[in-house]
């Protein structure tokens, strides 16, 4: 459950981006977390915990997507 705090503050934190360098920062950050969240998956997870994760990766990958343009 800790894991998910700092990617909270991404989520609350990335419309407030309007410039090039700091939208490129959040887009490696939230590319960092997705390197986390997997790395986290090859370690191996309980059902409710992958379930968690997967659904984190859906999230982050959506952010990428709009961040990362």
């Amino acid at each position: 459950m800790r894991y998910l705090s700092i990617p909270a503050m991404l989520i609350v934190t990335l419309p407030a981006l309007g410039n090039a360098p700091d939208r490129e920062l959040r887009c490696e950050e939230i590319k960092q977390e997705i390197r986390i969240v997997q790395s986290k998956m090859r370690a191996g997870y309980t059902r409710a915990e992958g379930e968690k994760l997967r659904a984190r990766l859906r999230k982050l990958r959506a952010l990428r997507a709009k961040a990362c343009r």
